[in-house]
C-alpha cells in the first residue's frame, strides 16, 4: 500500500521547508533508511530519511520550493501502484485541477461575459504613476488641466507630490479630459485612477464601471520601452521636435537633464514623435562648437581650449535571489525580537593581559588547547550563576528564572547564522568547553547538527574579535534576556598605576532586555564578568 510522506517539522520553530536537493527520482527503488532529500528549515539543511520501502512514485514538492510543515512531499508505494486518490486527499490544489466542481464552472461561465466588455477605442484610463522606486501613493497637488480642456500628447496634468519630491507629470496620450479621479490635495496608491482622456461625448460612467479584467491604458509610454533608435544627425540634434513651443521630454529626462544642466533643446529624441527619454540625456555629449555669442568675444591667447565634462554612462542592474528559509526565520525571529524585547546596551573594556599569560601556560601543558572565546564563555557561566536575574526570560505575567546554564554560541554558515547550545556550561572546564564549540560548530557548518542541538539556550555569546571588529552590538536571541558582544583583542598604550605602558585590551558589549534586567543588574554582571577574565586563575578553582 502506497505510503504518504509529508513535509517533516525538523525543528520546535519549523513553520516551513524547502526541498534542497532530491536524491532520488520517481522511479528509484527506495530502501528503509535511504536518504531521500535535503531539507532546508529555519536552522540548517538536514538530510531526510525514508522509513519505507518501495518505488517512489510521486514528488509533491520540486526542489528549491518552499511548503509548511505536513504538505504532502511524497509517496512510496508498489510499482505501477494508483496513487490518484492519494493525489487528490493530500492536495487541495490537485482536486482543484482534476475535478473542478459544476458550481465553480457555472460562476466562471457567469462572470466571463462582462469581463468581454473591453474599454471603448480611444478612451485612456490613466493612473497614478510611480515616479519613484519608493512611492506607494502620490498626492494632487496641483491640475493644470480641467475637465473637458483639450489635452496633447506632451501636455502636463497635473503636478504630483510623491515620497521625494513634487513631480510634473505629462500627458502620453491626445484628447478630451473627460473626468479627474483625484482631485487637489487627495492622495491616493499608485495605480488608482488618476484621469480618463478621450473623445468628447464619451459615456465616462461606462468606462469607470468596467470590469477590473478589461484592458486598461499603461502610465508608461511603449516608446521608452522600446529599442534604441539609430543615433540621430547632426541636422536632426538642432531641431528637437516640440509641442506649442515645448520641448516634448519624459519627466525622468528633464529631471535628468535640470540636475546635469543640460539643455533640453540641444538634445536629440528617439522617443515617439522625437520625444526626449532617459537614454537620450544620458547619452547627451555636449557639441564643442562655437556659439554666436562666444565667437564674438576674442578670447585671451592663453587660454586653454573648453573641453566638455564627460558624462557617465552605464546600465542600471539588480538580481533578485529567493530568501532561503533560514535567512526568512532569521529575519522574522530577529525583527520581533529587535521590536518587542526593549535593548539597551552596556559596553566595557577588559585588561587582556593576563588573559594572554594564562592561555600561554595552559596551552603548554600537553594535548591541551583553550582560546580566549573559551575564557569568555567560561566567564560568562560563571558569571550567570552570581547573578540569576541575567538568566531569565520575559513571560507577559511572570518572569521565568532558569536554574541551568545553557550557552549559546553563534556560528556563522553559509545560509546564514546558527546558534548551537552547550548544555550546562557552569560545569564544563575551559578545555571541555573548547572541545564542545568546536564539535558543534564543525557540524553545524557541515550541516550534520541536529535540532535538539540547537535549542534552550539560556544566554548567548557573539564573538566577532577573529575579524578584527573592535565593537559592536547584538540583538537579543530570544526567549533570552541578554546577549554578549565579543570584539578584538587590541594591543595599545594603557594607564597602569599612573603609568603609560604597553598593554593589550578587549571590548565586550552587553546587550539586555529591559524587561527583566534593570541596568545596574547588567552593570554588575559586567563587572564580574571582568572580575574572572583579567584574573583567570579565579575560574580554575
Amino acid at each position: 500500500m502506497a505510503e504518504v510522506i509529508n513535509m517533516p517539522r525538523l525543528s520546535d520553530t519549523m513553520e516551513e521547508g524547502t526541498v534542497a536537493k532530491w536524491l532520488k527520482k520517481v522511479g528509484d527503488k527506495i530502501e528503509e533508511g535511504d536518504i531521500l532529500a535535503e531539507i532546508e528549515t529555519d536552522k540548517a539543511t538536514m538530510e531526510f530519511e525514508s522509513f519505507h520501502e518501495g518505488t517512489l512514485l510521486h514528488i509533491g514538492i520540486a526542489e528549491g520550493d518552499g511548503a509548511p510543515v505536513d504538505s504532502l512531499l511524497a509517496i512510496i508505494g508498489e510499482d505501477g501502484e494508483d496513487i490518484s486518490s492519494l493525489l487528490a486527499g493530500g492536495s487541495t490544489t490537485a482536486t482543484v485541477e482534476e475535478a473542478p466542481s459544476p458550481v465553480a464552472e457555472t460562476a466562471t461561465v457567469a462572470t466571463a461575459a462582462p469581463v468581454a466588455a473591453a474599454t471603448p477605442e480611444g478612451v485612456e484610463i490613466v493612473k497614478m504613476p510611480r515616479l519613484s522606486d519608493t512611492m506607494e501613493e502620490g498626492t494632487v497637488a496641483s491640475w493644470l488641466k480641467k475637465v473637458g480642456d483639450s489635452v496633447e500628447e506632451g501636455d502636463i496634468l497635473a503636478e504630483i507630490e510623491t515620497d521625494k519630491a513634487t513631480m510634473e507629470f505629462e500627458s502620453f496620450y491626445s484628447g478630451i479630459l473627460l473626468h479627474i479621479g483625484i482631485q487637489e490635495g487627495e492622495s491616493a496608491p499608485v495605480d488608482e485612477v488618476l484621469a480618463v482622456i478621450g473623445p468628447e461625448g464619451t459615456d465616462v460612467n461606462a468606462v469607470l464601471s468596467a470590469p477590473a479584467g478589461a484592458p486598461v491604458a499603461e502610465s508608461v509610454p511603449m516608446a521608452e520601452k522600446a529599442p534604441a533608435a539609430p543615433v540621430a544627425s547632426e541636422a536632426t540634434a538642432q531641431t528637437t521636435p516640440s509641442q506649442n513651443g515645448r520641448v516634448l521630454a519624459s519627466p525622468l529626462a528633464k529631471k535628468i537633464a535640470s540636475d546635469k544642466g543640460i539643455n533640453l533643446a540641444d538634445v536629440a529624441g528617439s522617443g515617439d514623435h522625437g520625444r526626449i527619454i532617459k537614454r537620450d540625456v544620458e547619452n547627451y555629449q555636449p557639441s564643442t562648437k562655437p556659439t554666436p555669442a562666444t565667437e564674438k568675444v576674442e578670447a585671451p591667447a592663453a587660454s586653454a581650449p573648453i573641453v566638455p565634462i564627460p558624462l557617465a554612462v552605464g546600465e542600471e542592474s539588480q538580481e533578485e535571489v529567493k530568501n532561503s528559509t533560514m535567512r526568512k526565520v532569521i529575519a522574522k525571529r530577529l525583527g520581533e525580537s529587535k521590536f518587542s524585547a526593549p535593548h539597551y546596551y552596556l559596553t566595557i573594556e577588559v585588561d587582556m593581559d593576563n588573559a594572554k599569560a594564562s592561555r600561554v601556560q595552559i596551552n603548554n601543558l600537553p594535548d591541551t588547547k583553550v582560546s580566549f572565546n573559551d575564557m569568555v564563555l567560561k566567564a560568562c557561566a560563571m558569571a550567570l550563576k552570581k547573578h540569576p536575574q541575567v538568566n531569565t526570560s520575559w513571560n507577559g505575567d511572570t518572569t521565568i528564572y532558569k536554574q541551568h546554564v545553557h550557552m549559546g554560541v553563534a556560528v556563522a554558515v553559509d545560509e546564514g547564522l546558527v546558534v548551537p547550545v552547550i548544555k550546562f556550561a557552569d560545569q564544563l572546564s575551559l578545555t571541555q568547553l573548547g572541545a564542545s564549540v568546536k564539535d558543534l560548530a564543525g557540524r553545524a557548518r557541515n550541516k550534520k547538527i541536529k535540532p535538539d542541538e540547537m535549542e534552550g539556550s539560556t544566554f548567548t555569546v557573539s564573538n566577532l574579535g577573529m575579524f578584527g571588529i573592535l565593537e559592536f552590538t547584538s540583538i537579543i536571541n530570544q526567549p533570552n534576556s541578554a546577549i554578549l558582544s565579543v570584539g578584538a583583542i587590541v594591543d595599545k598604550p594603557v594607564v597602569k598605576n599612573g603609568e603609560v605602558v604597553p598593554g593589550s585590551t578587549m571590548k565586550v558589549t552587553l546587550a539586555c532586555d529591559h524587561r527583566t534586567v534593570d541596568g545596574a543588574t547588567g552593570a554588575q554582571f559586567l563587572q564580574t564578568l571582568r572580575s574572572y577574565l583579567e584574573n583567570p586563575v579565579t575560574m580554575l578553582a
